[in-house]
């Protein structure tokens, strides 16, 4: 099983060292002596917490913990704030800013792994979110679904797939693909962030698939936007020398060698304007293929399912 990892962030060098004396055993460290320097770190990966000092040169803790907050991506990493004041100002400021829980320094080695533990411990069974990306997963999505149901509300739902993914996959390894999937839901969150509402819904299904729930007057611009910035990036998930070429030469499906252009993306979209949804299995069947028909094109494609049941 792969180990955990934790972001720690302190200015003070020896505090940074005696945080991965304290941690190494256990976690896999990323480590930053600034705020910036940790911004930094958590765009390039999503930790699976956040030990934070309260004070630093250019970005003070509890700005930084705003600013985790306010990214889906990283909404749910939890946050230990370190401090070496004992006003309770400072703790009140910390909490309020999203942090989870809070030590002062000096800490106590043993308390600090037991707060860490706890911290991702509650943060796993609270949480039904996918472990890469950090948007809600099945148990969300149809739970979100339901309600709009039993709520008689007119929605949309877009199905979102990347094209060829298991062939980039395995031809770049694992950790390509995880930061193009990454990638995928930081352009999908820009959008709905751009265009959506804040009453819009992102999930991810699992893989390289997403589910977007929006409004039906909103479904095609979001599925546009999103194909439009999904292609201006798309050369950028191969490697240079690929880049060059213009694809990649690998086994598909079949177990044959083909060459793969650049990925594109596949969007199925159903609505309940002229149909009438009484369970998710409805959605999810109509929807699923709906996105197989777009799959069918060679270039980045949405298909809005317009049917009347």
């Amino acid at each position: 099983m792969p180990r955990l990892k934790v972001l720690i962030v302190d200015d003070d060098p020896d505090i940074l060292d005696l945080l991965e004396a304290t941690l190494k055993d256990e976690f896999d460290l990323e480590k930053a002596a600034c705020g910036n320097e940790a911004l930094m770190k958590l765009k390039e990966t999503i930790p699976n917490l956040v030990v934070l000092d309260y004070v630093l040169p250019d970005i003070e803790g509890p700005q930084i913990c705003k600013t985790i907050r306010k990214d889906p991506l990283l909404l749910n990493t939890p946050v230990l704030m370190l401090t070496g004041k004992g006003e309770i100002e400072d703790k009140v400021g910390g909490l309020e800013a999203g942090a989870d829980d809070y030590m002062l320094k000096p800490f106590s080695p043993q308390e600090l792994i037991a707060r860490i533990r706890m911290l991702i411990r509650r943060s796993h069974s609270n949480l039904d979110a996918n472990p890469l990306t950090r948007l809600p997963g099945n148990v969300s999505i149809n739970k979100e679904l339901t309600e709009k149901i039993a709520a008689e509300e007119k929605f949309a739902v877009l199905y979102v797939d990347i094209d060829n993914f298991k062939a980039l996959n395995d031809y770049y390894g694992f950790q390509k693909g995880d930061s193009i999937i990454k990638e995928t839901a930081r352009v999908l969150i820009d959008t709905i962030q751009k265009i959506g509402s804040v009453h819009d819904f992102i999930g991810h299904i699992g893989g390289d698939d997403f589910v977007i729930i929006t409004s039906p007057q909103t479904a095609e611009p979001i599925a546009v936007k999103i194909i439009s910035d999904f292609d201006s990036a798309a050369s950028h998930f191969f490697e240079e020398k690929d880049r060059v070429k213009g694809y990649i030469e690998t086994k598909g499906r079949d177990g044959q060698i083909h060459k793969f252009k650049f990925p594109t993306i596949s969007i199925g979209i159903i609505a309940n304007l002229e149909k009438n949804f009484t369970h998710t299995a409805q959605i999810g069947a109509l929807g699923a293929e709906t996105k197989s028909l777009a799959k069918k094109f060679p270039t980045s494609k949405y298909i809005f399912d317009k049917r009347i049941s």
